[in-house]
């Protein structure tokens, strides 16, 4: 025969056009074949259970769904001689997808505009002289416009400079309320609908008529198996399963992640379609600068024809809603491929017995002559080429271990 075609550009670009085609071989191998089936059936478990069963991928899915909440908050609390409603304490009062309770306010009382002096911890705030203050400075940690005065703190000793702003500024005069602890007793109310637009299926909860529906929402209380579908939920179950204080709460504030997740299985009764719900804390606790929950607000009226405000600063728990779906229902084209795929993926189990054959198991060599034929036109022109292609026991080339 011919010689081999040399390691060259030719000869590479030649054998690219060569075809192979695999060779079917019976190996007499006891162990081999355990291998090979018990790979099989760990490929073929591992598909139908995770693939078809835990993953659905026989369903059509619509991760996408179109949603809105609706929130609210009730309770109400005693707090000093006063009796709080949610007028009081709940901002927005009827809100979207993010509504917050105030649970600590620092307050302060008779602000009007006018000059004082500036809070000592501001930069380059302390003076002892007007030179040391420079007119129409503004700190961007400060509280107001500088007017070039050097001014006794208040009913302290030492000065500062004098600022025009809303006097007195805060950090003298506030006043620092108690906690409302009773807030853990509220009740908020979070309404979600959703709808699959692909398989048009919404969320349902069956009631005959609206007077019914409205006594359901008055008396339920959340449960995760008993009461799915009710939208009311304690304040303070919403921190315990957020892992958080209450206490800790009402000090510092946060930020409560509420997570809906609804996953619809289309094959079964839509009714089966039910919400979960997960609690997380948003805001950073490790982080001082960003942990915590709190914004300001004022109350405006006029004093002895002065218009004057009192400044609050509320500590509270803000609740994020944030809703997710997933909805399936079965479809061919999906479960088509799917099968396809896993009856591709058997063929590992050829591969990997295939390479213990040839590397591991004794007579190796021999099983490699037996698997890797290569046919030439050389051969084809034989004068006999029957026993050149498929050689005998007559004909084949003996070996050592033969």
């Amino acid at each position: 025969p011919p010689s081999p075609l040399p390691l060259s550009p030719a000869g590479y670009f030649l054998s690219f056009w060569d075809y192979e085609t695999p060779k079917v071989m019976v190996v007499k191998n006891r162990t081999l074949g355990v291998i090979y089936r018990s790979v099989q059936f760990l490929v073929i478990t591992y598909f139908i259970w995770y693939v078809f069963i835990s993953q659905k991928a026989y369903q059509e899915s619509e991760t996408r769904p179109e949603s809105s909440v609706y929130t609210l908050m009730k309770g109400t609390a005693v707090h000093g001689d006063d009796i709080l409603d949610t007028v009081e304490y709940a901002r927005p009062s009827e809100g979207g997808d993010v509504i917050s309770t105030i649970l600590r306010r620092e307050v302060t009382y008779d602000q009007s505009q006018g000059t004082c002096a500036e809070h000592f911890n501001v930069a380059n705030a302390n003076c002892t002289k007007d030179s040391d203050c420079v007119q129409g400075e503004v700190d961007f940690d400060g509280h107001g416009r500088r007017t070039g005065r050097c001014v006794q703190y208040y009913n302290h000793t030492f000065k500062t400079c004098e600022i025009q702003s809303w006097c007195p500024i805060e950090e003298y005069a506030v006043v620092r309320e108690p906690a409302l602890e009773e807030a853990i007793n509220f009740t908020v109310f979070i309404r979600n609908s959703i709808h699959f637009p692909k398989f048009k299926v919404g969320n349902i909860k069956d009631a005959s008529n609206k007077r019914d529906m409205q006594k359901y929402l008055n008396k339920c209380q959340y449960h995760e198996e008993k009461e799915p579908y009710c939208p009311n939920f304690r304040l303070g179950y919403i921190a315990h399963k957020a892992r958080e204080n209450f206490t800790e709460l009402c000090r510092t504030g946060g930020v409560i992640g509420v997570f809906i997740n609804w996953q619809c299985n289309l094959d079964i009764d839509p009714s089966n379609c039910k919400p979960t719900y997960a609690f997380r804390r948003l805001d950073l606790r490790k982080d001082q600068a960003n942990s915590g929950y709190y914004y300001r607000f004022a109350k405006y009226y006029r004093k002895d024809g002065v218009e004057s405000r009192t400044l609050i600063k509320a500590y509270g728990i803000r609740l994020d809603v944030i809703v997710h779906g997933h909805a399936g229902k079965f479809s061919p084209i999906p479960t088509i491929i799917s099968t396809v795929t896993a009856m591709t993926s058997v063929g590992i189990c050829t591969i990997i017995c295939d390479w213990i054959m040839l590397t591991f198991i004794d007579k190796n060599e021999v099983y490699s002559d037996r698997k890797f034929d290569e046919v030439s036109k050389w051969h084809l022109q034989s004068p006999h080429p029957q026993k050149l292609l498929f050689p005998t026991e007559d004909t084949a080339p003996k070996t050592p271990h033969q």
